[in-house]
């Protein structure tokens, strides 16, 4: 029994080393200085357009339904829309699939910040290879942070608030 225990433990420890390790060498997408310019059409059928956002901050995350730590980040995401109206956030949605289903995903997950279905153009021009992506846009549209990775709400926090002038 104390074998078994302690072989539990050290799969345990490996699994928990092998996740950080491969968190850390995730690569960040390859962005220009100034955030890739887009508009799309939320759930809402209202336009986001990014160029419109300039002068304040915008924070633009790339999940997807499937992805277990995009679902985990969203009432952080959620709860930071809720606390600071004066960043503009987006959601965008990477699944293939019908709207319904992202709209149902979004009712499910409590998002309360607008959400669109990212097309390949976005994704291209953004370089998401990996979910969930955060990237936030200084009021300047400057790409001012960028997050591979699940981000709790003190993460956001402090990556939007970098972007304030």
């Amino acid at each position: 029994m104390k074998q078994m225990l302690k072989d539990w433990i050290i799969a345990i420890g490996l699994g928990v080393v092998v996740y950080l390790v491969i968190g850390w060498i995730q690569p960040k997408p390859d962005l220009p200085g100034q955030a890739p310019l887009f508009s799309v059409q939320t759930l809402d059928g209202e336009t986001f357009d990014l160029a419109a956002k300039q002068g304040r901050p915008v924070v633009i995350n790339f999940w997807a339904s499937w992805c277990g730590p995009c679902r985990a980040e969203i009432p952080d995401f959620s709860r930071f829309a809720d606390k600071h109206p004066d960043v503009a956030m987006i959601g965008l949605a990477v699944d293939s699939g019908s709207t319904s289903k992202v709209r149902r995903s979004a009712k499910e997950f409590g998002i309360r910040y607008p959400v669109a279905i990212a097309d390949a153009s976005i994704k291209s021009r953004y370089d998401v290879s990996t979910l969930p992506t955060t990237v936030v846009v200084a009021p300047d549209g400057s790409v001012s942070h960028i997050e591979v990775g699940k981000m709790s709400y003190r993460d956001l926090t402090r990556a939007a608030g970098s972007a304030q002038p």
